[in-house]
């Protein structure tokens, strides 16, 4: 069935901060894609272990590039991003383009998060706070290969700030994730689960080879990985040459910070 955009699509993306390309991908170029991410996944532990879960950028690796450009030409995806979005905004910059990997032995999840806010060490929250609403930012991708159920989202937490639930759950920064050492593999990976359905208002993510997702990332979310299930999904960017312009001056002015002590700004102490 060929893949169509719906008024519901864009009201998703709008109000919850993410919605889904059901199968978008065509079958011959997902099985072109699963080639190369298997030659990247193989690469990406030969430089760093068995635990790494991320190649990128994949322009810089000797892997088949042509599937990658397949997939930044794919018609339906470059007219989908841009109804939903702007014709401005453009996906599959080799530079930028990931492919995240499962965890080669024990399970792991992030800390639950907002990028930009709370993983961005001496970033100014002022800085992020001018912008985390325009839609011209922030606007990011996890397109699956394989079934892929690693993601969740708080929906509709793009358009506001923190509420008191979420404040109680995580009050300091940096953000705690859940104590994994000297755990078992099941321990680990109960802890993460539960670590997940800890956030109020959490949501899982279930996406079908194929499946395409578009999602704000200044919504929280995290990622939690099981070694028993293949993942290869590109992570990738609707960007915009203003997104990309924040990134090179948030990157600069939080390593100033860094370079005067200054770590990372609670945005607790702001909304409370």
């Amino acid at each position: 069935m060929t893949f169509k955009l719906s008024d519901k699509h864009i009201e998703e993306y709008h109000m919850l901060g993410y919605t889904i390309f059901n199968k978008i991908l065509p079958p011959l170029l997902i099985r072109d894609l699963r080639r190369v991410t298997d030659k990247a996944r193989e690469i990406a532990r030969a430089e760093d272990g068995p635990q790494v879960q991320r190649l990128e950028p994949v322009a810089d690796y000797d892997i088949d590039q042509q599937p990658f450009t397949d997939y930044a030409e794919l018609p339906e995806l470059v007219d989908a991003i841009a109804k939903v979005l702007t014709v401005r905004h453009r996906h599959g910059a080799r530079d930028g383009l990931a492919i995240l990997f499962e965890p080669g032995q024990i399970p792991y999840c992030t800390e639950w998060h907002r990028d930009w806010r709370d993983n961005a060490s001496g970033l100014k929250l002022s800085m992020w706070d001018e912008v985390f609403s325009d839609l011209y930012f922030f606007n990011q991708i996890n397109c699956a290969l394989y079934e892929d159920s690693c993601t969740w989202f708080v929906p509709g937490s793009h358009l506001r700030r923190d509420v008191s639930g979420e404040i109680e759950r995580f009050p300091d920064r940096p953000i705690a994730g859940p104590d994994l050492q000297d755990k078992t593999a099941e321990e680990r990976e109960r802890l993460c689960l539960e670590y997940c359905r800890s956030m109020p208002g959490g949501v899982q993510l279930h996406l079908e080879a194929g499946d395409f997702a578009l999602y704000r990332n200044t919504l929280w979310h995290i990622g939690n990985y099981v070694p028993y299930r293949k993942r290869a999904t590109l992570h990738d960017r609707a960007d915009t040459p203003e997104f990309l312009a924040w990134r090179e001056k948030a990157t600069e002015e939080a390593r100033r910070q860094r370079d005067a002590g200054i770590d990372m700004e609670n945005p607790n102490f702001a909304t409370g």
